[in-house]
């Protein structure tokens, strides 16, 4: 297949759907698919042999690692000599336009996978007032798709609940060579406990933003004041978080890769999830791979990852005193916490990036066999109304 896939997100910036993005290209190019991608600029010029097509772009002000870039005439130059089967829109917003015009003007299948639960996080900005109008943009691009895809069962009653049609799950996978107990490492974890690799280590990975509720992690090093925590990430509340915790015993290692990444998971006693608004929680699975226990909060798509007891520990999101006395927990029973490791590693054994990719590659088979029938489209276009038709319109003035 030929598969051209646009992406909001991308290197050199470090998150979750950047991971997916990567690792779902080198699997399809390994299998002998054909993969050409349009981002943001300031990125790599190819990606394991697939061309990267940059569009220029400017940070996003409020959030300096995110590149915004916006569709451009040339995308249909690349795609005609490209000729793909389908679009492959991760998580679409502004640049995503651009592929939902062409799919509809190149009559090329499409589809789309949700990674960000943007409506919840407005709240944390104190923009929650633009939540339905947020649903509505969001449901009007997803009513294009052939296909949208989800990566948890939870998300996938959400936008089922909003109206969204044509739903499937995107089965979550993990490299599980990559992030393994055997790298666990005595150096990163002094490094990581500020030279006390005796006291207990909590561990966070991931962006530092506000919906991640990352200050909430203070309530647990007041109330275990032998507690260490490593947070690893960066991210615009960075310097804020610093505040936060000043005079804490917390240590802030900014963005680690590989190697070293994999040895702050294989070197903590428990990985801390505190946030409400995960989709699927990437990290999770690394951790659960690294042979870390995770305490995670019961919400978004981690129910679908972690099962309490048993592969994890979760605690309740309306519990105000769940997440210290689930961390309490964890750490209380050292055989428990074992046994919860072992069988939190043979799960996530079972949720290989080529497995993974695999169903896919089914998905993709799926929507270029049965693509959405031109009246369903034109119906679902009607009923979205007005919103689209300017959006398209304007694009159409734009692009060729």
């Amino acid at each position: 297949m030929r598969i051209a896939i646009v992406t909001e997100t991308f290197l050199p910036k470090i998150d979750g759907i950047v991971t997916m993005v990567t690792k779902t290209v080198e699997t399809l190019q390994a299998r002998g698919d054909e993969v050409l991608i349009f981002a943001p600029s300031g990125g790599p010029a190819e990606l394991f042999g697939a061309e990267v097509v940059s569009l220029p772009s400017v940070r996003f002000p409020f959030y300096p690692e995110l590149r915004v870039a916006a569709p451009r005439a040339s995308m249909r130059k690349h795609l005609e000599a490209f000729r793909p089967d389908l679009f492959h829109l991760f998580e679409p917003s502004l640049l995503g336009i651009g592929g939902i015009y062409y799919g509809k003007v190149l009559h090329v299948p499409i589809v789309i996978s949700y990674h960000t639960n943007l409506p919840a996080y407005l709240h944390y900005y104190k923009l929650g007032f633009f939540e339905g109008a947020t649903w509505k943009l969001m449901r009007e691009r997803h009513l294009r798709a052939d296909l949208n895809l989800c990566t948890s069962t939870v998300m996938m009653d959400e936008l089922h609940h909003h109206g969204i049609d044509r739903l499937a799950l995107w089965e979550r996978a993990v490299d599980a060579q990559r992030f393994h107990p055997s790298k666990c490492s005595a150096q990163m974890r002094n490094t990581l406990s500020a030279r006390e690799p005796e006291k207990p280590l909590l561990l966070y990975v991931g962006r530092l933003s506000a919906e991640k509720d990352i200050g909430t992690l203070r309530e647990v090093l007041r109330a275990m004041p032998e507690v260490r925590l490593a947070i690893v990430g960066d991210g615009p509340v960075r310097h804020e978080l610093e505040r936060h915790f000043r005079g804490t015993a917390t240590y802030f290692a900014g963005y680690l890769r590989g190697e070293p990444l994999a040895a702050a998971y294989a070197s903590a006693d428990v990985f801390v999830m505190p946030s409400k608004t995960e989709t699927l929680g990437l990290v999770l699975m690394e951790a659960m791979a690294a042979g870390c226990p995770v305490v995670a909060c019961r919400a978004g798509g981690i129910p679908d990852a972690v099962e309490d007891g048993v592969t994890g520990y979760l605690f309740e999101p309306s519990d105000r005193h769940g997440l210290v006395d689930t961390v309490r927990r964890a750490l209380a029973n050292p055989a428990e916490r074992a046994t919860v490791r072992a069988r939190a590693r043979a799960d996530v054994e079972r949720h290989s990036w080529a497995g993974s990719t695999d169903q896919l590659r089914k998905y993709y088979a799926q929507a270029i066999e049965h693509p959405r029938p031109r009246a369903e489209a034109n119906h679902k276009e009607n009923r979205a109304g007005l919103t689209r038709r300017m959006i398209l319109g304007s694009l159409r003035k734009l692009l060729p």
